[in-house]
């Protein structure tokens, strides 16, 4: 039978669904119920809740690297300095015992045969503390003592009252 030969005659395609048949349906077949999306946020809200003890821990851990490659890098330098005094490589007063008088020494370097050497770039930035004011320990200093005596620079560290991860105070790092 001809299509054109009977007008109220239309060929359709059972497979394509019309507006009309999509209307039919009920709403948790097109579409998320309420139910389903107040499941969906509370466990987006969960894993967030999760990861963020994570992610504190890990920038206080970044820090603490931070802060013991600093240590390292200053007292690399102050024994480098220690090494050039002991050698003679220049002069240092008889009651330093070869160590520097105070940090910036090692950043504005010492004169050796006719060349400026410098032990450190510059004075790091404490992480702990936000600055580069670090606490100084002279080889005249009572081994518990929290006062610098301000004869030469023997050791180096925080001044940071915190607790590191692994429980010791950052002080005594």
């Amino acid at each position: 039978m001809n299509a054109g030969a009977n007008p109220g005659f239309v060929l359709t395609n059972p497979q394509v669904p019309r507006p009309a048949d999509m209307r039919k349906g009920s709403a948790s077949e097109t579409g998320l119920t309420l139910v389903e999306l107040i499941i969906t946020v509370a466990i987006v809200a969960i894993l967030a809740s999760a990861a963020l003890p994570i992610a504190r821990f890990q920038v206080k851990r970044e820090k603490e690297r931070e802060l013991r490659r600093d240590l390292w890098e200053m007292r690399d330098a102050i024994d480098r300095y220690k090494d050039a005094a002991d050698k003679g490589a220049f002069q240092v007063k008889a009651d330093s015992l070869g160590y520097p008088p105070d940090l910036q020494t090692l950043v504005d370097g010492v004169d050796i045969q006719d060349k400026k050497v410098r032990f450190l770039r510059s004075i790091p930035v404490d992480p702990m503390t936000g600055n580069t004011d670090w606490a100084l320990r002279s080889n005249q200093d009572d081994p518990d003592s929290d006062s610098f005596g301000g004869q030469n620079v023997f050791d180096v560290h925080s001044k940071s009252d915190g607790t590191a991860l692994d429980g010791t105070k950052y002080s005594t790092w």
